[in-house]
C-alpha cells in the first residue's frame, strides 16, 4: 500500500483493488497549504475544525467516517476509537483515532491527540504497523509526548504530521524537536511511503514524508 502526505494531518492511503482513504482534509485558507483537489472512496475526520474537517476539498462520492465504531468499506477494515472521556480532564476536546487495515498492514492516524494514550485506548487500537503522529504541539502532541506515545504503541514505522513548515500559517514547532526526542538525525523526506507486511521493521523507524501538492 502507499501513504502520501498533503500537509498538516491530511494523508491519502491507497492500495490496488481496495478503497482509498483521505484523512482530515483541510481548508487551505486556514492552513496556508495549497488547496486540496483529492478524490477518495472514504474520508475520515478526527474532529470538527476547518483544518481537519473541510469536506469540500475532496471531490466525488465518498463514505464519511467521523465517529467511533468498526467499519468495512471496499476491503478496508477500520477501527475508530474516541479519546475524549478517557482522560482526566472533563473538558477534553473530541478526537477520533483511526486504524486502517489494508490486508494486514495497519495504519493508525492519531488526529489531534493531546495526551498520552490510556491502556484502554491502546488495546482498542490493536497492533499498529504505521503510526501517523502529531508532533508539533498547538492542539496536538508536542515532541516529547509524541515520543512517549510512540513507545507505547510500538509501531514499525512512525510518520510525523501536524508540525510547522514554511508553507503553513498555523504556528507549530518544527519536526526537528521530535526527531531529537526519537534519537534520530536529519532525514531526507520521501514523496510517499510504500509498505507491505514484509517491509515492516521490528523496531520503530521514523520516516519523513514531503508535503505533496494535490
Amino acid at each position: 500500500m502507499e501513504v502520501t502526505w498533503y500537509g498538516h494531518s491530511c494523508f491519502r492511503l491507497t492500495e490496488r483493488g481496495m478503497a482509498s482513504v483521505v484523512t482530515d482534509p483541510y481548508d487551505h485558507q486556514t492552513t496556508g497549504y495549497q488547496a486540496l483537489k483529492l478524490r477518495s472512496d472514504i474520508v475520515s475526520v478526527s474532529h470538527d475544525a476547518a483544518d481537519h474537517h473541510f469536506l469540500s476539498a475532496v471531490k466525488g462520492k465518498y463514505r464519511l467516517i467521523n465517529g467511533p465504531g468498526e467499519y468495512e468499506i471496499g476491503g478496508v477494515f477500520i477501527t475508530a476509537v474516541p479519546t475524549d472521556g478517557y482522560g482526566k480532564r472533563a473538558d477534553e476536546k473530541r478526537n477520533i483515532l483511526y486504524v486502517f487495515d489494508y490486508n494486514g498492514v495497519t495504519v493508525a492516524h492519531l488526529g489531534n491527540l493531546q495526551r498520552v494514550l490510556s491502556q484502554t485506548e491502546i488495546e482498542a487500537l490493536g497492533n499498529v504497523n504505521v503510526a501517523l503522529v502529531p508532533v508539533g504541539g498547538g492542539e496536538g502532541l508536542n515532541a516529547a509526548t509524541a515520543a512517549e506515545v510512540v513507545s507505547l504503541l510500538e509501531p514499525g514505522i512512525v510518520v510525523p504530521m501536524h508540525y510547522g513548515l514554511p508553507a503553513s500559517k498555523i504556528k507549530l514547532a518544527s519536526v526537528d524537536k521530535f526527531l531529537k526526542e526519537m534519537g534520530v538525525g536529519a532525514l531526507e523526506p520521501q514523496p510517499s511511503l510504500k509498505i507491505s507486511k514484509s517491509l515492516i521493521p521490528n523496531e520503530a523507524r521514523v520516516i519523513l514524508l514531503s508535503y505533496e501538492r494535490s
